[in-house]
């Protein structure tokens, strides 16, 4: 930054959003910031005064890029030794990274979101005597569009975690062994999912469980809510809502 004092950062928080992962990120960042707290209608859909929008991959992009010297294990080392500004000079980690930040928002998360809108037509918000019939165009859709899609995605991040640079058993994090911001990124979505069952109720998985097929993301899922950012995360996220 031009100067050295902060500017003044304002978090819009909605609860069960993806600015939990901000919220993760600025607690890493030890960056000072306010919140401005909106919570979800009975609908479950944000209130209609919250017009604030914006891109976590852009955020979690620009943060890192003006206070990441505040923590600098959070963005992979960018060049390889003598291959400064070139064409693909930069590290494997870094090369991760990036692709993830763009890979989170634009192909992971619109999965999670349409299971999340298709399971609507399954629960009690529509009338039980149509029930049976859109939870079977529900299911339908499920197994050939969104489950196959869940199969690419963590088919993708298990080989991302089992040949994560600097890692030799899978037991690191996505681009190396030191959680990056990209790992921050990614960790409401794929908790989430893992806590709601989602991956499991879109499909029949190898083994019987998406956690069985893919071993080393349920062990990165389970690393991920041990983090202490993310537990203080968690706690500050209680404290922002007033919950207990």
């Amino acid at each position: 930054m031009a100067t050295d004092e902060q500017p003044k950062i304002k978090l819009f928080w909605l609860n069960d959003s993806r600015a939990q992962n901000i919220l993760w990120l600025l607690e890493e960042l030890n960056l000072s910031y306010t919140t401005e707290v909106f919570l979800r209608q009975p609908n479950r859909l944000a209130p209609p005064e919250l017009t604030q929008l914006a891109e976590s991959g852009y955020i979690t992009q620009y943060l890192v890029e003006h206070f990441g010297q505040n923590k600098p294990s959070l963005v992979p080392r960018k060049w390889k030794d003598g291959q400064e500004g070139k064409v693909g000079g930069e590290t494997e980690a870094y090369a991760r990274f990036q692709y993830l930040l763009h890979y989170v928002e634009g192909t992971f998360f619109p999965t999670l979101v349409q299971y999340l809108l298709f399971s609507i037509l399954k629960s009690d918000n529509v009338p039980f005597f149509i029930r049976p019939i859109t939870s079977l165009v529900v299911n339908k859709v499920m197994s050939l569009v969104l489950f196959p899609n869940a199969q690419k995605n963590l088919a993708l991040l298990e080989s991302y975690l089992k040949t994560a640079p600097g890692v030799t058993d899978g037991n690191g994090f996505l681009c190396g062994p030191e959680l990056s911001a990209a790992d921050i990124l990614l960790s409401f979505g794929l908790t989430t999912a893992d806590h709601l069952g989602a991956f499991d109720a879109m499909g029949t998985w190898e083994g019987g469980s998406a956690r069985t097929a893919y071993p080393l993301v349920a062990a990165y899922i389970d690393r991920i809510k041990k983090e202490p950012g993310y537990l203080k995360a968690r706690e500050k996220a209680k404290e922002i809502e007033g919950r207990k």
